[in-house]
């Protein structure tokens, strides 16, 4: 068998290994390990169990081992903005706080009394979500302020992983970028931004780009696997991973990358931190050799997961969508409304908004999660005229990418509402990028695009037919 690549891809809710190798010019994937991921309250705060996070990265490779599959290297993505402090001795400084607790309400004030919001855009590209790391951090500063002053290095979340793996400490570019904290047109750290808010420059290190080899397994971890093998940086933030393996043919080839999130934009070389973009609440994200993602973050999937883990999971996500599809409503949400972000009971929430705005208020599973499939279509429908509308591109393709992306009846809404050329697959785009940046770290691809050509025969891409 040709030597294989592991992609360990770790989402809000679950996570895996994934065997990539290339096979008679076609990748194969192999998922060896599964494992459940949520969020856990302790003092006070929503977090992440970071502990029992690594200790199934271990037992994924530990797997690798049994199947006798060594890889040649191993590269972790997770979502952005969560982040880890260490002290001198390496050592972890408090709970990691997730970016779904409440802590940050009301910090994008406190941001905006030492920088107003369109400068701080100017500066970073990055749109305001109040989750950012930016406002985690002066959530931090005020009510453990002890934490910053002990801490030495920051390192978001992917960044800590590989840390325990080799004893490295790095910054990967593409996740720091959704920090809020970069300069955009630098690419780096905004050390002048740092300064204004607060922040002690020696969190931050020097930023390395995805596809760096970061070294090799430490000794520990070399003793408690049975093997070695290189950790090579990837597209740290899961959507950097998943846009690098969406197989954009052209400028004109949108994209929705989507899962808990969708991120629907273009990628481009150069940032927008206009105060149009401003405006209209787009991102710029950093992305493999330096292309950016220009997106507008919608709240995803991540309504329709909510829904069915309150009904206690007595309906799957097909069933759910077949529900829909036959339910009978026309209610429409605002799906990045905040109260969506983390509420109680996401049904009340949604049946709170259409009683509010004087609509029909949803009554069974099949009706709620209909409202939810319109107004995410509904959304992007939007999102693609302002991104034609303020880049002076039209969109000819939409390619929507990741495990949303069998959503049938979503994908038909899409088409219809977009009334776009849409294409639906690969669904393993995360693990696909992720596996991509090791690959051409170790040659086997010249380019991104040539990479891209083989995920495009390597794997179904189907067109959504209205």
């Amino acid at each position: 068998m040709e030597q294989a690549y592991l992609a360990v891809d770790i989402g809000a809710s679950s996570g895996r290994h994934i065997l990539g190798w290339m096979e008679d010019g076609r990748i194969r994937l192999e998922e060896i390990w599964r494992f459940d991921n949520h969020l856990v309250r302790k003092n006070g705060h929503l977090c992440w169990d970071r502990e029992y996070l690594f200790g199934q990265i271990i037992a994924g490779l530990k797997r690798c081992r049994e199947l006798g599959r060594i890889p040649v290297s191993v590269g972790i993505d997770t979502w952005g903005v969560d982040f880890v402090l260490l002290n001198t001795a390496g050592q972890v400084i408090g709970d990691t706080i997730a970016y779904r607790d409440s802590r940050t309400q009301g910090m994008d004030t406190a941001v905006f009394e030492k920088i107003p919001e369109s400068d701080l855009y100017a500066r970073t590209g990055i749109q305001k979500a109040i989750f950012n790391t930016i406002y985690q951090l002066e959530a931090l500063r005020r009510e453990a302020p002890q934490q910053l002053e002990e801490a030495e290095r920051l390192l978001l979340l992917p960044d800590y992983f590989h840390y325990r793996l080799t004893g490295v400490l790095s910054n990967e570019y593409t996740n720091a970028s959704t920090t809020g904290l970069l300069n955009a047109a630098q690419k780096d750290w905004d050390r002048e931004l740092l300064d204004r808010l607060g922040f002690p420059q020696r969190l931050f290190g020097p930023l390395s780009l995805p596809g760096t080899r970061l070294g090799r397994l430490s000794p520990e971890i070399r003793e408690e696997l049975g093997f070695d093998c290189q950790v090579v940086l990837t597209g740290t933030h899961d959507t950097a991973s998943a846009v690098a393996a969406a197989p954009l043919a052209d400028q004109h080839s949108f994209y929705i990358s989507s899962g808990t999130w969708s991120l629907m934009g273009l990628e481009s070389l150069t940032p927008n931190t206009s105060e149009e973009s401003r405006q209209r609440d787009f991102t710029n994200e950093g992305g493999i050799e330096y292309r950016f993602r220009y997106l507008k973050n919608i709240m995803g999937l991540w309504m329709i997961q909510s829904i069915r883990r309150e009904l206690d999971h007595q309906y799957s996500f097909s069933q759910l969508c077949d529900m829909a599809q036959k339910a009978r409503i026309d209610s429409l949400v605002d799906v990045n409304d905040s109260r969506f972000l983390a509420p109680e009971s996401m049904i009340d929430a949604i049946k709170g908004l259409c009683a509010e705005t004087g609509q029909q208020i949803p009554q069974s599973a099949g009706e709620t999660a209909r409202v939810v499939y319109q107004s995410l279509a509904r959304s992007y429908g939007e999102t693609i005229r302002e991104l034609e509308e303020i880049t002076g591109r039209t969109c000819h393709k939409l390619h929507i990418v990741g495990g949303g992306s069998k959503d049938d009846y979503l994908n038909l809404l899409t088409a219809r509402v977009t009334g776009k050329e849409v294409y639906a697959g690969p669904t393993e785009a995360t693990a696909l990028g992720n596996l991509l940046a090791q690959m051409l770290a170790d040659g086997v691809f010249p380019s991104l695009a040539q990479g891209r050509e083989a995920i495009r025969r390597s794997f179904d891409i189907t067109k959504v037919n209205i």
